[in-house]
């Protein structure tokens, strides 16, 4: 593939002049970011190399990594909020003066570029170039969507009386509002029409879309060093070369293994479906089940709908078959004692399948017996319940109704026969249609029982006699305290649940009744009463098996659809797997991310996820028979599957450079900066540059000097420093992450990933990102509509928790102008100004080292912010906070006549262009240049300030919330009210004093804190020292208040007199404050000895610190 074209070269051809009226503020925007970002490929501003001091130490690093996208498309709006949280923090640490590194890839490994290549190929022999689509003629529309609308009325037909049914749009328009979804018209948004029937090939997707990836990601300012970037898959023999010497020292080490395995599975694929090959439930996996084996006896009601059943079960009996049975797919198969019925959907559609393992016939709906029959009946023997692998053999189909009042015989149950019955709630979509009931331990089951046995009209309803119902009561096998020997019943009695519509107090009581029979439940029925359930329900279920009353079945635990639109079966396959979750490999992955000092998760719930995936991720299915990737190097047969290849990829970011190179994502040797070939780069090669104890490897053309360079550069750049990801990940990539590099440098703990920061999805506008709500934004339609700055401004705003973020349209366009607005008055008021328009000199006023000190608290607290990756609080202080701060200043300088300083302001605009430079960099890239700096803003340290002045914080905070008060007060008087005089006082009445005393003698000074107990203890004290009890709740009120201010100022904050001088700093700024109140004269008096008759009411408000404004 030739080279793309620099990046630059597309920026400087962006056209801005045709943009639509009263667009000029984003377009000056975007015309300064392209010459920004053409700058910055002038002087390499984001290559990191390794820096070392004269002793040879070297400089502190810092490496941060995202997931690599998957290039099946142009990069979106929820990328970028996702990457700008490594973009902002590899930016934050390149300004701290770190070594700062942000390497960037693109995933091409899998079935998704497969698939859709695939799709569109077909679509193309189908329809032709370009295709005309049947759709596309209005009658075989009109007809196409008549028939999806009968066949929903049809389904929606068979729901139960009364249920909830889902209208609206059929399946022909609900994807995307307009029509089927066709391959061509996805892609023909994206690129030109006559170059799509190239994407019929998968190889083309990879030579196409990277590219224009890092384009987009340029046009960003993403602060990418792209030396280092990638294509996966076998296209880029470098990576090739990589992947499998990872998978032979996983093999050496014994993580990978192979057996037979149950794995989500694709039929129509022919092979695992792995999350990223599905385009629904993603991180699902196999739920095992018990398959009871109810018999079915010879109908004995003489009832009409039971013909057929009557007929399948002589055909059975001919034909020296083992007999008919339901099999209802149970989690509890220690229940079974207390089997009262079995229960069937009226509506619903059922077969009676041949299982060839067992020459027998089970009756369950085709899903489930479809995925039955890629499963194992024996695997140590390589027995599957079918004899054709995905097949299996239908004597019958009957509706639910057919199947109702039938007579069985029930394993372990204390019933000698019991009937199936009508329930209403039963899904076909999980399990197998049939549920057997214990309405000793399961709400739903004894409220459907109870339901038919209250209700007579609603059992003749179903033809269900009174004796298939009357004789069967609760049958206690399990004893819970607290809750009872029927757990079941004393739930829905405690709840008043009267009927199966009360899903959610349902819903309740299952997950209740069934936690603590598992961890609490003690057996109270048949041979292990006495034990626990939790000992007892492997026991039981073992001893079923064996007795033939039972197998095992598996199905995904919720709706899996791979990307050809097949629903997914859990299938038992000969399998190569990542053995996760093997004890000592788990244990050593655990202790590195449980442990603080080795590995920072950010938040104490997603280090709880972290946890709960190494305890739930077990054996994993590596590769798959076909698609895009790397070949399993000792058995070509088998691809490695796209979560497998992407493990440990953040090292290959180390030496890429020297292999590929920039503008070569698909490692063409003819680029390679070492000129090294890819067949150089032996196991032994690799395990030279990142394994330790081994030799330089004698058996390749790279020179020795390079390989040493190159192992350098790993142990340079390792361990990664943070990798940051949406938290969907942290099941499956993060998790295999952790896993694989205590694999590979299973001896150098200290190699591992230090740090995962995960974030939640984003929303529009608040509401989630669609096609059909117009609120779907690629990267490059975004910065194009706000440009890159107001596009970061408004992700950094958009939120930082697990919660799903809000990026807000109003706040980018809000951000256009803020930037534009603020370049504006800087250059007018700073850089362009008259010299003399401002003060200079060494001598500051009160206001200026007001200023000053705001300026230097918000460095720090922006500081604080992002390293603890809080972009949005960051971006408040950094951004929002500074620039109350300076409107403050100016506005007390305007109203007092006073010129600004323009040291001060050159500071406060000087450490603005760095604090904010993280997020909006093009932004401060431009301003430092304005400024005449030297060097790049990027490169810029972090703004040099000393620590904030509380004391003189405290002081301005006095000021602000006495203004405030005064403007509440003017707000407030009588019209023609002229007179105003603030009343000052410097000494509080005896009962603060008193209340000031007791908590300094309650103060820990040497933690700077009070002790816990300290509300409790002030209760006890005001109890015995106020006299007047009716006092005590304004003591309580006046300490609570008076610990925040502590809390906020230090000890200063208890003391018994005022500690600065009011009155000099109102008298200071009285034009001020009467500008800002638009008064003509306010006067500032002591209220001790003030001559003016002041009301009570006015002068019991007074105290230090706390002005009053009073009007007459």
């Amino acid at each position: 593939m030739a080279p793309a074209a620099p990046p630059a070269a597309e920026m400087a051809n962006l056209s801005v002049s045709t943009a639509p009226k009263g667009t000029a503020k984003r377009d000056a925007l975007c015309a300064s970011e392209v010459e920004v970002q053409a700058m910055w490929e002038r002087e390499k501003a984001f290559e990191s190399n390794p820096c070392y001091d004269e002793d040879g130490n070297k400089k502190e690093k810092f490496i941060v990594t995202f997931p690599y996208p998957y290039s099946n498309g142009h990069l979106h709006l929820g990328h970028a909020f996702s990457l700008t949280k490594a973009v902002f923090r590899a930016q934050f640490e390149r300004n701290r003066g770190k070594n700062s590194l942000f390497p960037f890839a693109f995933h091409c490994t899998g079935m998704p570029i497969q698939a859709a290549a695939n799709k569109l190929k077909s679509e193309i022999e189908l329809y032709g170039v370009p295709p005309k689509f049947p759709e596309e003629d209005p009658e075989v529309r009109a007809q196409m969507e008549a028939e999806l609308a009968a066949a929903a009325k049809a389904k929606a037909d068979k729901q139960q009386a009364g249920g909830k049914v889902k209208g609206g749009k059929t399946k022909l328009i609900q994807k995307t509002g307009t029509g089927i979804v066709r391959q061509w018209n996805i892609l023909k948004r994206m690129v030109p029409e006559e170059e799509i029937p190239k994407f019929a090939d998968p190889i083309y997707w990879l030579m196409h879309f990277p590219p224009i990836g890092v384009d987009h990601m340029k046009r960003f300012g993403s602060g990418v060093d792209w030396r280092r970037a990638f294509i996966t898959t076998s296209v880029n023999g470098y990576y090739d070369a990589f992947i499998r010497w990872q998978f032979n020292v996983l093999k050496q080490k014994g993580k990978v293994l192979f057996g037979k395995r149950n794995n989500v599975y694709s039929l129509v694929d022919g092979q695992v479906c792995a999350d990223h090959d599905r385009s629904e439930g993603e991180g699902v996996g196999p739920q095992e089940y018990v398959l009871i084996k109810l018999k079915v006896l010879a109908p004995d009601h003489g009832q009409e709908r039971h013909g057929k059943m009557e007929k399948l079960l002589k055909r059975v009996e001919d034909e020296g078959k083992k007999g008919v049975y339901f099999v209802p797919a149970t989690l509890r198969p220690e229940t079974m004692y207390g089997q009262t019925n079995c229960f069937v959907l009226p509506t619903g559609e059922y077969g009676a399948y041949y299982v060839d393992a067992t020459d027998e016939v089970f009756i369950m709906s085709a899903r489930s017996a479809r995925g039955l029959s890629c499963q194992a009946y024996d695997a140590a023997n390589d027995v599957y319940f079918t004899k054709e692998f995905g097949k299996i053999e239908c004597l019958e189909t009957f509706t639910g109704d057919e199947l109702l009042g039938l007579p069985l015989k029930a394993p372990n149950a204390t019933y000698e026969k019991v009937y199936t019955l009508p329930l209403l709630t039963i899904s076909m979509g999980k399990g197998t249609g049939v549920v057997t009931s214990v309405p000793s331990d399961a709400p739903d089951d004894y409220v459907a029982l109870k339901a038919l046995k209250d209700k007579p009209d609603f059992a003749a309803k179903y033809d269900i006699t009174p004796d298939m119902v009357e004789p069967f009561d609760v049958v206690p096998i399990i004893s819970i305290e607290g809750y009872g020997d029927a757990s079941a019943v004393f739930m829905c009695e405690k709840l008043k649940i009267s009927s199966f519509n009360d899903k959610s107090k349902l819903a309740q009581a299952k997950d209740e009744t069934y936690l603590k029979g598992f961890t609490i439940g003690v057996m109270t029925y048949g041979p292990h009463a006495g034990k626990k359930v939790s000992e007892a329900k492997q026991l039981i279920r073992d001893e079923m098996i064996a007795a033939g009353q039972a197998h095992l079945y598996f199905e995904p635990e919720s709706k899996v659809v791979s990307r050809t639109n097949d629903e997914c079966v859990v299938a038992s396959t000969d399998q190569w797997y990542l053995a996760y979750g093997e004890d000592s490999w788990c244990s050593a992955v655990k202790k590195h991310v449980l442990d603080g000092e080795t590995f920072d998760a950010f938040h104490e719930s997603t280090l709880e996820k972290y946890e709960q995936s190494l305890n739930w991720l077990k054996e994993w299915a590596c590769t798959r028979q076909f698609g895009l990737g790397t070949n399993l190097p000792w058995d070509k047969e088998w691809v490695i599957e796209s979560l497998s290849d992407s493990t440990i990829y953040m090292s290959y970011y180390t030496i890429a450079h020297y292999l590929q190179g920039e503008n070569n994502l698909n490692g063409d040797e003819s680029l390679s900066p070492e000129n090294i070939k890819v067949n150089d780069l032996t196991d032994d090669v690799f395990n030279f540059i990142y394994r330790k104890g081994f030799p330089l490897p004698s058996n390749t053309a790279i020179p020795s000097e390079t390989l040493e360079k190159m192992k350098a550069e790993f142990r340079y750049w390792y361990p990664m420093d943070l990798r940051v990801s949406g938290k969907d990940l942290i099941p499956n990539h993060l998790t295999m992450a952790l896993y694989n590099h205590a694999a590979i440098w299973e001896d150098e703990p200290e190699l591992w990933p230090r740090g995962y920061y995960t974030n939640g999805f984003v929303m529009v506008d608040a509401e989630k990102m669609s096609k059909s709500k117009g609120n779907f934004l690629t990267l490059l339609e975004t910065i194009n509509m706000y440009s890159a700055d107001a596009t970061r401004f408004a992700c950094a705003d958009a939120g930082d928790s697990l919660d799903d973020a809000n990026f807000e349209r109003a706040t980018a366009n809000a951000a256009i102008v803020s930037l534009s607005n603020e370049s504006a008055w800087i250059k007018e008021n700073l850089i362009d100004a008259d010299k003399s328009a401002m003060r200079s000199g060494e001598s500051l006023g009160h206001m200026d080292k007001v200023f000053q000190n705001e300026t230097n608290r918000l460095v720090k607290a922006t500081e604080e912010s992002f390293e603890g990756m809080m972009y949005k609080e960051g971006l408040n202080k950094g951004w929002f906070e500074m620039m109350i701060a300076r409107n403050e200043y100016r506005a007390w300088c305007q109203d007092s006549g006073i010129a600004m300083h323009e040291g001060v302001v050159r500071h406060w605009v000087e450490s603005l262009a760095i604090i904010i430079c993280p997020i909006c960099p093009h932004w401060s890239e431009t301003l430092w240049k304005d400024l005449g700096k030297e060097g790049l803003a990027v490169r810029a340290p972090w703004p040099t300030v000393g620590e904030e002045d509380k004391f003189l914080s405290r002081q301005a905070k006095f000021l602000r919330d006495s203004l405030k008060s005064f403007r509440n007060s003017a707000g407030k008087a009588k019209k023609g009210w002229k007179e105003a005089t603030i009343l000052v006082a410097d000494d509080y009445p005896q009962w603060k004093v008193d209340a000031l005393l007791w908590m300094q003698s309650q103060y820990d000074a040497a933690s700077g804190s009070f002790a816990p107990t300290f509300m409790k203890d002030l209760k006890t004290w005001s109890a015995t020292n106020v006299t007047d009890k009716k006092q005590i709740k304004f003591v309580m009120q006046f300490v609570s208040f008076m610990k925040r201010e502590v809390e906020d100022c230090g000890e200063s904050g208890m003391d018994t007199k005022c500690p600065f001088d009011q009155m000099g700093i109102l008298k200071e700024s009285i034009s001020y404050i009467k500008s800002q109140l638009n008064l003509e004269e306010v006067i500032v008096v002591q209220l001790d000895g003030c001559d003016l008759p002041v009301p009570d009411k006015v002068a019991q408000n007074v105290s230090p610190g706390k002005p009053t404004l009073w009007m007459r």
